[in-house]
């Protein structure tokens, strides 16, 4: 019989999950069905994703929670299905979380994964994270296959504030992404870099993050608002 939370009768991972989401199981358990039926229908989560939702995607996400200090202000960028996201704000409801996503489809599921699990610490917000950098100035940035280092790196750093950090969940080219990425990491003037393993014991294997904490100074790319143009002035046509 096919479990739609995936768990697939896995007595292992069912106390891995019981050990992570604590009280919260309940809620986490209710997240993979709705993305093992409604994800799959609309295309966020692939048909193979659906038996390894647990161990690939729920626990490989909840246990970055390790790297975030407590009552932190995150940024999920490019949030997708709610990956990392919606497992943050599930696991550690002290964090202060907005889904940040360009696509109305992926929006519209993350709006209905909030209401359904009553999720009162996430904010849904439909934009690029490089046309709303003025708007935030956050503890900590994550993202989840969403682009390379070089690139993510400068949608992220201008997101935070002095001392924030960015939080990669990365493959087996995590090392060399960082490599690439060196230029641009210090343009932004960052005050280190990082790899790091977590979720040791309970993911198999460990979840690889690349972590960059942003320097102290003013950051590069952060926009400024424009200055108000005099009054009756016009705008001069292209």
């Amino acid at each position: 019989m096919h479990d739609p939370t995936g768990f697939c009768g896995t007595i292992r991972l069912v106390g891995i999950a019981r050990e992570v989401f604590g009280d919260a199981l309940p809620v986490a358990e209710r997240y993979a069905a709705f993305l093992a039926e409604t994800g799959v229908e609309r295309g966020l989560i692939g048909p193979r994703e659906v038996d390894r939702l647990w161990e690939r995607h729920l626990l490989n996400c909840a246990v970055v929670s390790e790297a975030i200090p407590q009552d932190a202000e995150v940024v999920d960028i490019g949030s997708g299905a709610g990956l990392p996201g919606i497992v943050l704000a599930i696991v550690r409801p002290d964090l202060r979380i907005t889904l940040l996503e360009p696509l109305l489809r992926r929006t519209t599921f993350l709006t209905e994964c909030v209401e359904m699990l009553d999720l009162r610490n996430v904010a849904v917000r439909r934009a690029r994270a490089e046309d709303v950098t003025e708007e935030f100035s956050v503890d900590v940035a994550t993202a989840r296959a969403v682009a390379p280092l070089e690139r993510l790196a400068k949608w992220a750093l201008p997101l935070l504030r002095p001392d924030g950090e960015l939080l990669a969940l990365k493959g087996e080219r995590a090392a060399a992404e960082l490599d690439d990425a060196a230029p641009v990491l210090k343009r932004f003037g960052v005050r280190s870099t990082e790899l790091l393993q977590v979720g040791r014991g309970m993911v198999d294997p460990p979840t690889t993050l690349v972590r960059v904490v942003a320097g102290r100074g003013e950051v590069v790319g952060r926009r400024q608002r424009a200055p108000r143009r005099a009054k009756g002035s016009r705008k001069r046509s292209s």
